[in-house]
């Protein structure tokens, strides 16, 4: 063993040390094990950071960037609307969304995923009277399985196809994953749903009642081209009813109509009064093109990113006075008014929301209790949940002054079918163009994020702020560090001491060993960081064998990606931790069958697609 492989050796363990304190983040971690390497003059200092360049660094910031614009243009959101069967038993809410979950993970980060069909799964739970966790740890394994379907499911898949590619062989492409990473995400997708059941604990998050709102009465505006413009009330009913939502009364001419006859036709220009929980508040707007009543009649979109909206404010002494906001600015969020609040008994109108604070007023929820005022005049009372829409620092700033709570930070978004489509559409061409060659993976996602950029699909300022740079500089920094194993030649030397005791044994038991190696791993550090690790002793281990790299290879990437044990081995664990009221203790009653099924299906698999 020579000094540089012994030197490189402790700084593997101390960084797998650090990995598992959790005293430090992850990508601090990674920086510290490259500046160590470097000054122990194991990396040179001009190849430090030749990582952030690496091709599987560039398509995961790429991917990270067009998943996010599908979250934010709510592309996920339209889809979920027209998969998920309306008023179904909760079994098969869950069967939906977990193959949902999968299936978007394996074209999208698994986490943005989780993320996105999490409030569903929350509704549900509160509607049928579930424990949250029940739905969502099944919804958190099935988008981690999903992960492994394709090569941007995942960044361990990335990771495992860079170095392929570094080793001689070629990079993986978008498929290769599929065979096996299909037959273990159906296979423990399956599992999953049928044990769930009887190993997940049945918990109440902590204060879990604290954050639920009443239903939200709101006024909405009918557009020309509404698909409501024209029809009768009981038409719009029944949409309505679907998304646990209902008409109170029709504004037209500035004359009200509580209770309209459900024969009446409605009209571009009319306003409705709705009720409806925060959740299916979202579902009506976008099912009928209905806009709020304050986003249409006083911050109409403008065109281009850096165009603005403009705002005036009618009601009040400030009437000639304008202001801009760029509409990349505008975000909608819930407030609670607390007790005390300086807008107990004032309304909208009177404390000026929109011309001293520069926000508007869109929605009240107020439990067990309805106004007949509008909500511009209504006066609000402590415990009332307002939904407000304005720039981050304005919102901040009014809730501060007037003493409103933002509820758990919990935003609402209303889809645009343009930007929806768009963003879907973009995702398709980019996966196209990967899985058929016509582009390496890291450009053609590259020209996707290029796409949304030109097309304004998101905001342009927002572009980066959807990248997970901790994970990019974890990448970065740990791809020089990944290398030098096998430079120092300490990957030879794990590989050589590994076939020392289990050599004999064949390459199916050191198949075997890998997988679990890795699978372990990753339930303690970040799975990125594991399959970094791991790739460059799996190579050597090929060699030292004279068989094919493939198969191990395919282990790790799989063993990556199955971190079920921990809430610290995969963000999605870590997501569900409060919401579903979970302890560190609980992964393991469903994640170590899971993983064990995980083997069982993945070895043969594996040894069938790519033989050894």
């Amino acid at each position: 063993m020579t000094m540089p492989t012994i030197l490189l050796g402790l700084v593997l363990l101390a960084m797998m040390a650090l990995f598992l304190s959790g005293r430090l983040r992850h990508d601090a971690v990674a920086l510290a094990a490259l500046v160590a390497c470097v000054v122990l003059g194991l990396i040179p200092a001009g190849e430090a950071f030749a990582g952030f360049g690496h091709p599987a660094v560039i398509t995961v910031a790429s991917v990270l960037i067009l998943s996010g614009t599908m979250q934010s243009a709510g592309t996920v959101d339209v889809l979920a609307r027209t998969v998920l069967p309306k008023n179904a038993h909760p079994a098969v809410m869950l069967i939906v969304l977990s193959v949902l979950a999968a299936f978007l993970s394996a074209f999208m980060n698994n986490v943005g995923a989780l993320a996105l069909l999490m409030p569903i799964a929350l509704q549900i739970a509160r509607k049928k009277g579930l424990p949250p966790g029940r739905l969502l740890m099944p919804l958190s394994f099935a988008s981690i399985l999903g992960g492994m379907i394709t090569l941007i499911g995942t960044p361990p898949n990335l990771i495992v196809s860079g170095f392929r590619d570094e080793a001689g062989l070629g990079a993986f492409e978008m498929f290769d994953f599929t065979p096996v990473g299909l037959a273990i995400a159906g296979v423990g997708v399956i599992f999953v749903l049928t044990l769930s059941r009887f190993l997940v604990p049945h918990r109440k998050p902590p204060g879990a009642e604290a954050f639920e709102t009443g239903n939200y009465l709101t006024e909405a505006r009918v557009l020309e081209d509404s698909s409501a413009n024209g029809k009768t009330l009981r038409e719009l009913e029944e949409k309505l009813s679907e998304a646990g939502a209902h008409i109170l009364a029709q504004i037209r001419d500035g004359e009200r109509f509580p209770n309209p006859h459900a024969n009446r036709k409605l009209k571009a220009g009319d306003l409705l009064v709705i009720e409806a929980d925060p959740d299916g508040l979202t579902a009506a707007l976008s099912a009928l093109g209905l806009q709020l009543e304050e986003e249409a009649s006083t911050v109409p979109e403008a065109e281009g990113d850096d165009a603005a909206r403009e705002v005036e404010d009618k009601d009040s002494a400030d009437s000639g006075r304008r202001r801009v906001i760029h509409a990349d600015e505008v975000h909608l969020a819930e407030y609670a008014v607390s007790p005390g609040s300086a807008l107990a008994g004032r309304s909208a109108s009177d404390v000026r929301l929109r011309t001293r604070f520069q926000v508007n007023l869109l929605a009240v929820s107020r439990n067990a209790t309805h106004s007949r005022a509008r909500l511009r005049t209504m006066k609000l009372k402590d415990g009332d949940v307002l939904l407000l829409q304005g720039s981050e620092e304005a919102l901040a700033e009014f809730a501060s002054h007037m003493g409103c709570v933002p509820l758990a930070e919990r935003t609402l978004r209303i889809p645009d079918a343009r930007k929806a489509i768009s963003a879907a559409a973009i995702m398709g061409v980019s996966v196209a163009l990967a899985a058929t060659g016509t582009l390496p993976a890291a450009m053609a996602f590259a020209a996707g994020v290029l796409a949304v950029m030109v097309l304004r699909v998101t905001p342009m300022r927002r572009i980066y702020e959807k990248v997970d740079w901790p994970v990019i500089v974890l990448l970065g920094a740990l791809m020089p560090v990944a290398g030098a194993l096998e430079t120092t030649g300490a990957a030879d030397f794990i590989a050589l001491q590994l076939l020392v005791h289990i050599g004999d044994a064949g390459p199916v038991l050191v198949l075997l060993i890998i997988l679990v190696a890795t699978m372990t791993l990753s339930d303690f550090m970040n799975n990125a960081a594991t399959a970094a690790v791991m790739c460059p002793v799996a190579i050597s281990l090929a060699n030292a064998m004279n068989v094919s790299a493939d198969p191990l290879l395919m282990a790790v990437a799989v063993g990556a990606s199955c971190a079920f044990l921990t809430p610290i081995g995969h963000q999605n664990n870590t997501l569900i931790l409060g919401p579903g009221g979970f302890r560190f203790g609980d992964y393991w009653r469903l994640g170590l069958p899971l993983e064990v099924v995980v083997v069982a299906v993945g070895v043969p698999m594996i040894l069938l697609v790519w033989p050894l």
